[in-house]
């Protein structure tokens, strides 16, 4: 198994940091005043989502989105989307500023609408292609949409409303024509997708686009309540282009190597999780355009189909949640596919079990796994993990990159001290301007530029950050904290257990007793008693789960990867009052 080298590091984590963001060096910073606050920035950064379409056309004839046997070309993108943006400005009168909603699966037209809209200083809205007819609706009245661009699955519920639901003019993609009614088909606007190549080659209608200007309204998960619009300016999402490439950066100068040149050859990234979210938008195909990058998409997740994917395409790394990954290796259709070309795979969204970390370094020997740690209100990326100092530390998100500054909170708002367990805050020129027509919510998550994350979290001496749990998710047990994570962590280290979440179950004298919702692996004779077996040696006694529900089938999860605790907690407490039942 892989483990950091006995020299390792050449440079401590505060020299590495240094030499990164000097003057003149990639990472350099500047500090400037937004909003009526000092805050750091990368000097070099793109200034705005248009400057990185336009340097895009660079790429050529490279393919751009792989969906299918379809093939979209960087020159073919750039030509839709401008055609796009022009029929936006003419016949939808779209200004800058105004919001124009996407709604669809990952189909290549996806990111074509979000650059199509951006460019011409119009607001990116996201919409959960997951949501019903009326979650839809909702998006497109509390954004104030104009323009809504959705493929037919999405237009057809929300034909199923009242009418009057939304105001937005539709533009339909890949839907029937019986099935369009008043929604204009996107090829009778722009051509049919075999043709994009052949689109003029022209720019998008001209706006002046500062990098302060709004440019997406991204909803949050929404596991409890209505979803949340975070809104997002250009800078954010360039700060976030910057951050992700840090960690790579970071591990070089901490072996003592040079900084890794740009590679000669393009890169292929699989996307298995959606586009309309933070990850998949701001951290996979914005990067992409920006760097050249082939991203392939996937229809629906499915651990043979990628692996399939991974070897026709020659894909180098792949981003999802830790369940993604851990379905992967653990398919049967792993030892027969030729993955040679991952260089890594990487993670986020959930805690990550330390199994993983490792479990990665010893099927591929020299390379690494990699997580992390942002949410939609921070653009994505706020800490990072990598390489040697992962396996170093396999149960942290890492320390913070160079555009955040973090703190550990009590309940009252006050800086803890180091090691202390508290609620994380993030400060940045990637934290967003805060909830779109929601000030009661900003109020409430934001204070003087920080966001408070509602995370539980303890941080070490050298700013490496360890995810306990979420303030609503964490269990009070008599009077006794209990963080989910680590029971969650204990119960990923038993060999037939593929997924583990904890949840409290209501308890007349003690408040909330520990339950607990596994996952076996397929053909495992796993009982709640191995199970209680397997942790008592892990965890002090008040930990232990007083249920354990095994199940076959895979936990429910939001669009983001996130399991949904609040309905497995009602499940639960439902089958913990049912006699005879653990």
């Amino acid at each position: 198994m892989n483990s950091p080298r006995r020299d390792w590091p050449v440079v401590s984590l505060q020299e590495t940091y240094a030499i990164l963001t000097a003057a003149g060096a990639p990472f350099e910073m500047e500090t400037l005043d937004i909003a009526g606050r000092p805050v750091r920035v990368y000097k070099n950064a793109h200034r705005d989502l248009r400057a990185i379409f336009e340097a895009s056309k660079l790429w050529g004839d490279r393919t751009y989105i792989v969906f299918g046997n379809e093939r979209v070309s960087f020159r073919g993108h750039y030509r839709a989307a401008s055609a796009l943006a022009w029929r936006l400005v003419d016949d939808y009168g779209v200004q800058k500023g105004d919001r124009v909603a996407i709604a669809m699966r990952n189909f290549p037209e996806w990111p074509l609408a979000f650059w199509a809209a951006t460019v011409i200083g119009a607001v990116a809205v996201p919409l959960n292609a997951w949501g019903t007819g009326d979650d839809l609706a909702y998006g497109l009245r509390d954004s104030g949409a104009c323009v809504a661009i959705l493929d037919g699955e999405r237009l057809a519920r929300l034909k199923s409303l009242a009418p009057g639901d939304h105001t937005a003019a539709l533009i339909a993609v890949r839907a029937a024509p019986e099935t369009r009614d008043d929604a204009t088909a996107l090829e009778d606007l722009i051509g049919p997708r075999s043709n994009y190549h052949a689109l003029p080659d022209r720019a998008p209608p001209d706006r002046d686009i500062q990098p302060d200007d709004d440019a997406t309204i991204l909803y949050t998960s929404g596991t409890t309540g209505r979803s949340k619009g975070a809104l997002g300016t250009h800078r954010n999402i360039m700060c976030n282009l910057v951050n992700i490439t840090f960690s790579g950066a970071r591990a070089a100068i901490r072996r003592g190597d040079p900084l890794p040149a740009p590679p000669d050859a393009q890169k292929a990234v699989l996307l298995p999780v959606p586009f309309f979210h933070v990850t998949g938008c701001h951290s996979i195909m914005i990067p992409a355009l920006a760097n050249g990058a082939k991203i392939v998409l996937m229809y629906k997740w499915n651990a043979e189909a990628a692996l399939e994917l991974i070897e026709r395409e020659r894909v180098n790394g792949m981003s999802g949640v830790p369940s993604m990954t851990w379905q992967l290796l653990e398919s049967p259709d792993f030892q027969g596919r030729d993955v040679s070309s991952l260089e890594g795979l990487s993670y986020g969204g959930a805690a990550a079990s330390p199994e993983l970390t490792r479990k990665v370094a010893a099927l591929f020997p020299g390379k690494f796994g990699g997580t992390g740690y942002g949410a939609t209100e921070t653009s994505s990326v706020s800490t990072s993990n990598g390489a040697e100092d992962y396996l170093a530390r396999p149960d942290s998100v890492g320390p913070a990159v160079p555009g955040c500054d973090l703190r550990v909170i009590d309940d009252a708002g006050n800086t803890l001290p180091v090691g202390a367990i508290g609620e994380l805050e993030i400060y940045g020129g990637n934290v967003v301007k805060g909830y779109w027509n929601n000030p009661q919510a900003t109020a409430a998550a934001f204070r003087d530029g920080w966001y408070r994350t509602g995370d539980i979290v303890r941080m070490d001496a050298d700013g490496f950050v360890y995810l306990l749990d979420r303030v609503k998710d964490m269990l009070i047990r008599g009077g006794e904290n209990i963080y989910c994570v680590e029971i969650e962590d204990a119960l990923l280290a038993h060999p037939d257990i593929f997924e583990a979440a904890i949840v409290g179950i209501p308890d007349r004298v003690l408040g909330e007793r520990v339950g607990a919702v596994v996952r076996a692996r397929a053909g495992s004779h796993l009982s709640p008693e191995q199970v209680i077996e397997h942790l008592r040696p892990r965890l002090a006694t008040f930990k232990l789960p007083v249920h354990v529900d095994i199940r076959f089938e895979e936990l429910p999860r939001t669009a983001s990867g996130k399991i949904v605790k609040r309905q497995l907690r009602e499940e639960l407490a439902a089958k913990a009052s049912t006699p005879g039942s653990g």
